[in-house]
């Protein structure tokens, strides 16, 4: 057994019941109608996880079903492995306990700094052109407002983050706001970090933060839904775009399931066909109609946002 099997089978011993195993055949081998030749005759389970941005049980509904259609897609057994936060995803990662990684920018750029070889194999379309948005609480007089600018209103008020490590919820913002002049010493108190994207919907529209920034997408999804009590929070700014959320996958993967599998791996996700209602089903819990193809370059404007305000030495 390699260093990387051996370390993903004690990380999968140990979390135990918490795991959640996407294969779905009634055969004691899941993948045996599906295995390929070039596939080893047994190997461990292909490891797929997420960065925690949005609320655990929504990610606990999407990712199982990935996992179902990765297993017939790939014939190995495909597994979810959920983690705490957003470094342990990239953790585990540099350790080879996880193989596909959907992370955001930020953090898909750590991973493959810190992993030699990890490339970024899929994106959504939006992921091309992704924004933030600041929303603010209703009580505190804050307007929407279209000039970058004009960010220099929100000195003086309370405001959250999201995750510390999250690009939509800090990295960029934080850029923006620099660029903007506010500083984080602008703030009244200590800025905070709520730990994901509708947490920080929940802090502002409950007055904890007068101001917060989150994932765009996610707004509009909650929006949508109507989880969100327009009444007390709203959007009254949205950044530029950038680009953001990826697919990373570990290098080493080729020679643990077979020459060619991290190739396959994209096309699976390339083929995910929104005509298919299977298919649909998946890429909708993604706000996605489909993955297209990217590439470790078009993160390059991460990584030196990133190295200026120190998240990346």
């Amino acid at each position: 057994m390699t260093g990387n099997r051996f370390r993903k089978s004690v990380v999968l011993a140990l979390l135990g019941s918490s795991l959640l195993w996407g294969a779905c055949a009634t055969n004691s081998d899941p993948s045996a109608t599906h295995r390929s030749a070039s596939t080893p005759a047994s190997v461990e389970a292909f490891t797929v996880s997420a960065i925690p941005d949005q609320d655990p049980e929504k990610l606990q509904r999407l990712y199982p079903k990935l996992a179902n259609y990765l297993t017939a897609e790939l014939g190995v057994a495909v597994e979810y492995v959920p983690v705490t936060d957003y470094t342990a995803a990239v953790t585990a990662f540099k350790v080879g306990d996880l193989d596909l990684v959907w992370f955001g920018g930020l953090t898909g750029v750590q991973a493959r700094l810190q992993v030699a070889g990890a490339t970024a194999i899929a994106q959504r379309e939006i992921d091309a052109e992704f924004h933030s948005v600041f929303v603010a609480n209703a009580a505190s007089g804050l307007t929407p407002f279209s000039n970058l600018a004009d960010l220099a209103q929100l000195k003086g008020h309370t405001f959250t983050f999201g995750s510390e490590s999250s690009t939509s919820g800090r990295l960029m913002p934080q850029y923006f706001l620099k660029q903007a002049g506010v500083e984080l010493s602008d703030f009244e108190g200590s800025v905070g970090f709520s730990g994901n994207h509708d947490a920080t919907i929940k802090l502002v529209e409950a007055g904890t933060y007068e101001v917060g920034v989150l994932n765009e997408q996610v707004w509009q999804t909650r929006l949508a839904e109507g989880a969100i009590d327009t009444r007390q929070v709203d959007v009254i700014w949205r950044t530029p775009a950038y680009y953001d959320y990826h697919w990373v996958i570990n290098p080493a993967v080729d020679a643990e399931y077979g020459e060619g599998f991290a190739a396959k791996v994209q096309a699976a996700l390339l083929n995910l066909d929104a005509n298919n209602p299977e298919h649909q089903e998946i890429l909708a819990l993604f706000g996605a109609q489909r993955f297209i193809e990217t590439q470790n370059s078009n993160y390059d404007q991460i990584e030196q946002v990133a190295r200026e305000i120190g998240k990346i030495q």
